[in-house]
């Protein structure tokens, strides 16, 4: 099954994006499940590589580089890393820049779309 999974949060200050993460890559173990993430608006952060995080807190990159490593994609809004200062080298490496093209074919694409 194709799952699209769609966050919007900040990467911290609220759980949505963490537990939305932690369900996408729960289901990537399963071989039958194909998964990929779009981080747009404040969520476009959570793809920024080199994160400091106080100690047993959770990590979003540390996520999302698992579910990448599990042969899922990851794209962040080009618009929203514009309007954030985020360039393409700070992003976390296999993270793409995505578009509204991308987000509209990756809709297309997914059995099951869940936003977080």
């Amino acid at each position: 099954m194709k799952y699209l999974f769609i966050l919007n949060d900040p990467p911290y200050g609220t759980e949505r994006n963490y537990n939305g993460l932690r369900l996408a890559l729960a289901m990537i173990r399963d071989p039958d499940h194909e998964i990929r993430v779009f981080l747009m608006g404040d969520a476009a952060a959570c793809a920024k590589a080199g994160q400091k995080l106080p100690q047993g807190y959770y990590s979003l990159e540390h996520l999302l580089t698992s579910i990448l490593k599990h042969h899922g994609q990851v794209a962040v809004c080009g618009t929203c890393m514009d309007a954030r200062g985020l360039k393409d080298e700070e992003l976390i490496s296999g993270a793409q820049h995505g578009t509204m093209n991308m987000l509209a074919e990756w809709t297309e694409w997914g059995e099951k779309v869940l936003v977080f």
